[in-house]
């Protein structure tokens, strides 16, 4: 009886071990800590705003669309500014162009991992990219009803 007992103790403590080198390694696969991972407080606020900066800088480099929808976006926002509208449907109309700008860096930002995995064709590849390409049609079309209504309703 006292064997089995020692046993049963030996063999509890030998789970509870593997149990924790489990959790511990189950730990370091769901949250693994990037050597990029970046810094705390004031330090993280100034690097995420020049870690901003490239990508803005890189967009503008690599996206023939992001230079398309930059220069929509600022003859639209000229245009919005000069209108006869409300404050708020001002910044609607600069809302929605600001917008198509956001989905179209999140698109590319996509498309670079898609291409960065691999660059030969995959159906899972092109469906990642074109999901990405109807978020930036649909807000493109919720941008244009946008400007109709606001326009239709300040003019007729």
């Amino acid at each position: 009886m006292q064997y089995a007992i020692l046993l049963y103790t030996t063999m509890w403590k030998k789970s509870e071990l593997m149990h924790n080198a489990t959790l511990l390694f189950l730990d370091q696969i769901m949250d693994p800590v990037s050597e990029f991972k970046s810094k705390s407080g004031l330090k993280r606020i100034y690097s995420a705003f020049f870690y901003s900066i490239d990508g803005f800088r890189s967009a503008w480099k690599h996206e023939h669309a992001f230079r398309q929808e930059m220069a929509v976006f600022v003859v639209g926002a000229i245009i919005a500014l000069v209108l006869r509208v409300s404050a708020f449907e001002k910044l609607v109309l600069i809302g929605v162009l600001m917008l198509i700008l956001i989905v179209e860096l999140i698109n590319s930002s996509i498309e670079a991992v898609v291409d960065r995995v691999s660059l030969e064709r995959h159906p899972l590849s092109k469906n990642a990219k074109d999901f990405g390409s109807a978020a930036v049609l649909l807000t493109c079309l919720l941008a244009a009803a946008t400007w109709a209504v606001v326009l239709f309703n300040r003019f007729y």
